[in-house]
């Protein structure tokens, strides 16, 4: 009997059978056989396609559908199953990397009005299956469809990388890559034909409809892993499964990464819950949704949830997989106390904010240098000025004068010093609107909570986002007179920075710039339910949070590069980009861990979401966080110095794009290392600042650089060891307040030198 044992499943929905089981059995064999997939017995015979029962699987999936409807979506599964296995077969095996992209390339083809001559089953089977699917569906879905199944087919290219270079994946890059791989978002897109319930273009892409499809995806997948975890690892070597990743990046044994892997299943399955009952609501009042579209949403999440239970009973039944433990109990369901009180459960709303929060904070990895701009303390005076002409540190209705920001504090923050690092090539006039968005964004960053968060004020914030997204016209014509700081802060940083750039580009800007805005919202919905994030969730709003995507935005749509929108959408570049926004995201929540959770009473922390899901100490969080930080920039840097330079000559890339992006690759660099000096050296985060709160307003004097640049003088000196405009830096201490003693004593000291 095999050592290997699944876990205890949280099983919250009733698995049902459609009554067209045997008809699709039957047909499906019928079909399989046709388009020529039983011909190779080292791939599949009839015997081992009955064992597998793909008619089981979507009869279970898809209880509701009519019996020529569940033929169609059962063929699509054997056709996917098929091509899984014919590619293990035919590639993995063989390692041939050229002849896996150039089949992977043709069956591109497939999905087109005038496709080739197929020939081999799986040309065979998909060019069948296209013309009897999509003349059901919009051109919207269709274009989805596409997405998805080019996603499903070339990210198999992938698991093929990683077994050539014998590497396993970290859990961020495995849970976004599975995604792809796994085909559950396709498996959505099924359901969406399935079940009659095409989502409205319109809502497609809002955040709850994707929460809840990567949600569902992810929840597929990692059931999945565990299941199949004995076959593909420890039969056929395969490196693309989660027990795998969680034992070779927590360093634990397979009985414990089973555990990590299904609390993390359980975590997916509450978040898909949460958004169901709490987000589409809000969807439905915020965009005016009919009821016949609310009808088609809630008709695609029962169906999302039915394809859980039934995807279940499957794997269950199925010959393809691990057969002990974790069974269901009565009507197919299985839900204990601790599936309701564990990851994703009541566990995550249980966090008692302004704890004390003293940890241990390691050397982070960093292999980049920074250079700084020319222009610094003229940015530096520049920014200041800015603030205050915005309004920054003028008061807001019902708040104090200096609950948000002040002179004081700005001077502190030292943004300037950031943007040098991250932009060290820029002009003057270029490196004070970078310095006046890091102002903006970290501006807001701090308005919201202060201004909505203790009033629970979800409707104020949405209000102020949609005029925020009124000041950003792309015909750059205004039709709103700001009347706040920040708002006044957009309306002269948006035509300053779209003015000079092609409509399509501002409209992408404007898109990452909405993002940022709406995450804050997020933040404050968990905020008002005391409810920390579920893990996979948090780290991919906090890249809108922070700014990064607004950031890597501004990068990628500079006046003199040239890279194709093709390459933005690879695996590689995309890897790249999300690799070092994570660790810049990670980054800034280590350092601010304190700042958050004790003094502010905030949820949002990688620290704290981690230490959270695997229920262990804030220190082994700290862990967990570097380890994923570290792990985030190595996989940066493979991807830039082998898998980058591999994609441009396989696409036999032209000089002007190779320079284009390389400028970007430096960009990067530059970001990640500039923002962590900037942590080891702005007062942001340090104890005594934290402590001292907002102080009184200064007089404001004559306006003007000269007197910006003496206001900045007299504030380094009050700060006594920190200087501006000098090269060195006095040790800065993040440690414990006063008062708290020796239970939290001053953990780690960061020193500079010369700049």
């Amino acid at each position: 009997m095999s050592s290997y044992r699944l876990p205890d499943f949280y099983l919250p929905y009733p698995p049902r059978l459609n009554p067209h089981v045997e008809t699709a059995r039957t047909h499906t064999r019928g079909w399989a056989e046709r388009m020529g997939m039983l011909d190779d017995p080292d791939i599949w015979t009839v015997e081992s396609l009955d064992a597998m029962d793909y008619g089981l699987m979507c009869a279970y999936t898809h209880p509701d559908c009519s019996a020529p409807e569940l033929d169609l979506v059962t063929d699509w599964y054997v056709w996917v199953f098929y091509f899984d296995d014919h590619f293990l077969e035919t590639f993995k095996r063989s390692r041939d990397l050229d002849g896996a992209q150039e089949y992977l390339d043709r069956l591109d083809a497939f999905m087109a009005d005038d496709p080739p001559e197929p020939v081999n089953p799986v040309e065979r089977g998909l060019a069948d299956l296209w013309l009897r699917t999509v003349p059901a569906m919009s051109a919207a879905w269709r274009r989805r469809f596409v997405r998805v199944t080019r996603d499903l087919l070339q990210e198999s290219m992938w698991e093929l990388f990683h077994i050539e270079r014998d590497a396993v994946s970290n859990p961020i890059e495995y849970i976004e890559e599975r995604r792809k791989v796994g085909g559950a978002p396709w498996s959505a897109a099924l359901v969406e034909h399935a079940a009659g319930a095409e989502l409205p273009a319109r809502l497609a892409g809002s955040r709850p409809i994707r929460v809840l499809t990567e949600s569902f995806a992810d929840s597929v997948h990692l059931r999945n892993d565990l299941f199949s975890y004995e076959r593909e690892v420890r039969e056929e070597g395969e490196l693309s499964n989660c027990v795998l990743v969680c034992e070779r990046f927590f360093g634990c044994d397979t009985a414990r990464a089973v555990e990590i892997t299904n609390d993390l299943l359980t975590s997916r399955l509450h978040q898909f819950e949460h958004t169901a009952l709490t987000e589409l609501p809000a969807l439905f009042a915020d965009e005016a949704v009919s009821p016949p579209e609310q009808g088609l949403v809630l008709r695609y999440a029962k169906g999302l949830q039915d394809w859980q239970a039934g995807g279940h009973a499957w794997h269950s039944a199925s010959s393809r997989y691990t057969k002990n433990g974790g069974q269901a109990g009565a009507f197919g369901m299985n839900v204990s106390r601790a599936h309701l009180t564990g990851a994703g459960g009541l566990r995550n709303h249980t966090h008692r904010p302004f704890a004390a929060a003293g940890v241990r904070l390691p050397e982070p990895y960093m292999p980049f240098q920074v250079r700084d701009n020319p222009h610094l303390d003229a940015a530096r005076a520049a920014d200041l000025e800015w603030c205050a002409a915005m309004g920054f540190f003028d008061g807001v209705p019902g708040i104090p004068a200096t609950a948000v920001w002040d002179e004081r504090r700005l001077a502190g923050f030292d943004l300037a010093l950031c943007a040098s690092g991250i932009t060290p090539d820029a002009t003057a006039d270029e490196l004070v609107l970078a310095t006046n968005w890091l102002a903006w964004g970290t501006y807001g960053d701090d308005y919201y909570p202060r201004v909505f968060g203790a009033a629970r004020d979800l409707v104020g914030a949405k209000l102020l986002n949609r005029r925020l997204k009124e000041l950003m016209p792309l015909d750059l014509v205004p039709r709103l007179t700001p009347s706040t700081g920040l708002e006044r802060g957009l309306a002269d940083l948006w035509p300053r920075t779209a003015g000079p750039l092609p409509t399509g580009s501002r409209e992408i800007f404007r898109t990452s710039v909405e993002e940022m805005i709406d995450s804050w919202v997020w933040e404050l919905a968990n905020q008002a339910q005391n409810r920390v994030p579920d893990p996979v969730d948090y780290l991919e709003m906090r890249r809108r949070t922070f700014g990064s995507h607004m950031t890597m935005c501004l990068a990628r749509l500079a006046p003199d590069r040239v890279i194709p929108v093709e390459i933005h959408l690879t695996r590689e570049f995309l890897g790249m980009t999300d690799a070092a926004q994570d660790y810049a995201c990670l980054l800034n929540d280590l350092f601010s861990y304190r700042k958050e959770i004790q003094y502010e009473g905030e949820l949002h922390n990688a620290v704290l979401v981690m230490s959270t899901f695997l229920d262990c100490p804030p220190q082994e969080g700290v862990t967990v966080v570097d380890g994923l930080m570290t792990s985030r920039m190595r996989q940066f840097e493979h991807i830039t110095t082998i898998d980058l330079p591999a994609l441009l000559d396989r696409i036999d890339a032209g000089e002007a794009v190779r320079e284009s992006v390389a400028a970007y690759v430096t960009d990067l660099r530059n970001w990640m290392a500039a923002i962590l000096r900037w942590h080891q050296r702005c007062r942001r985060y340090l104890d005594e600042e934290l402590r001292a709160g907002p102080v009184a307003r200064w007089t404001q004097g004559p306006t003007g650089l000269g007197t910006a640049t003496a206001r900045i003088g007299s504030l380094a000196r009050a700060y006594g060891a920190t200087t501006y405009g000098a090269t060195t830096y006095g040790a800065t201490t993040y440690g414990a307040p006063a008062g708290d003693g020796a239970a939290h004593p001053p953990v780690l000291h960061l020193t500079a030198g010369a700049s």
